[in-house]
């Protein structure tokens, strides 16, 4: 099956079933209890640095282990797949002295993920499985100064972290369905990841679609950089995404009224991803997959949703109960917006003709 045949059948999916994305990637990696040598793997085993962490390094030093977090998710049913790159930008990896090697690391994570799909596809060709090539929001922001007595100071420019993303989405082009731009907490590194995909299309005679998913950082609704769900919706709603909503950061009772906020702003299909609850005094996530599933059932059954998934804490056992709560429901509508102009700073701002 070509990338557009599938896409083209998910789209005819989520007409009438709500689509299930899989859980945590970073929760499943630190639940394998690796130690700073397998990260190394040969290849890096002199690596001056500590490599603990980088989970998109894993990619080239464990591609086994990524493959197979990938089938737990696709045997617990999800009908997409994010790959393992949500870091794999050279600004990030710059953290870890490995710049040079990030492109790699997101081919590698893209080609991954297509494989594990294609393998399950291959069994079910009545059920096609597609990747999103996940593109995270970097350890750089834009928006906000990392020096408190310098507001004006900005570690990166836009220039240096479109490149960064350029870099990544060309990498993956080849093997992902969707580019996936998430837990965004600042618009404007958002801005240049689009900018940068929208350019690898225009290079190639298969474009590859956006899904785009802000990160609410607490109860005030907003995104760190401080916008609303719609004031976010309004900066984004150019690219045209095959989807687009929020995920991670809060868990999913504390998300609902902000999923609901981009159900009424977005004329795409709605995704959101929670995480399984806040973490606790450990950094670790309780909600169990009962809890978890029966929120986001609820939040379909309300006609807020087109695809659901989960994030941070989120296991194969989450995604399983999530397939089963979801299952039989229909999905929400997608209805068109009247006519205006529509702006944003931190707010919405709308003026109809």
């Amino acid at each position: 099956m070509t990338r557009n045949e599938r896409r083209a059948w998910l789209k005819t999916r989520a007409k009438t079933h709500v689509l299930v994305t899989d859980g945590a990637m970073g929760t499943a990696i630190q639940a394998l209890g690796l130690d700073d040598s397998l990260f190394h793997g040969e290849r890096f085993a002199g690596w001056p640095t500590p490599l603990k962490g980088d989970n998109d390094l894993l990619n080239l030093t464990l591609p086994e282990a990524i493959r197979t977090i990938h089938n737990d998710y696709l045997e617990a049913g999800a009908d997409l797949i994010g790959s393992n790159t949500f870091n794999a930008t050279s600004i990030s990896q710059a953290d870890y002295g490995l710049q040079d090697v990030a492109a790699e690391m997101a081919r590698e994570g893209a080609r991954l993920a297509r494989a594990a799909a294609d393998a399950f596809e291959a069994q079910d060709p009545d059920r096609p499985r597609g990747v999103m090539g996940a593109i995270g929001p970097l350890s750089k922001t834009l928006s906000i100064s990392p020096k408190v007595d310098d507001p004006g100071y900005r570690e990166v420019d836009f220039d240096q972290v479109y490149e960064a993303y350029f870099e990544q989405a060309e990498a993956m082009a080849p093997f992902v369905d969707f580019f996936a731009i998430e837990t965004v907490f600042d618009t404007l590194n958002a801005k240049a990841a689009i900018a940068a995909c929208m350019d690898v299309n225009t290079t190639s005679d298969d474009p590859v679609p956006l899904i785009l998913s802000g990160t609410i950082t607490d109860n005030s609704g907003r995104t760190l950089s401080g916008q609303t769900t719609e004031a976010f919706w309004n900066s984004i709603a150019h690219a045209r995404p095959w989807a687009a909503g929020l995920n991670c950061a809060l868990g999913a009772s504390d998300l609902r009224p902000f999923v609901a906020d981009m159900a009424r702003a977005a004329d795409c299909m709605v995704i959101a991803y929670p995480n399984a609850g806040l973490p606790n005094a450990f950094g670790e996530y309780d909600e169990t997959p009962q809890t978890t599933s029966t929120h986001l059932g609820e939040w379909a059954a309300d006609g807020l949703v087109n695809i659901v998934g989960g994030c941070c804490g989120t296991t194969p056992a989450h995604i399983r109960a999530i397939v089963s709560a979801v299952e039989g429901v229909v999905p929400r509508a997608i209805k068109p917006r009247h006519t205006a102009l529509r702006l944003s700073g931190l707010e919405p701002f709308e003026l109809r003709s």
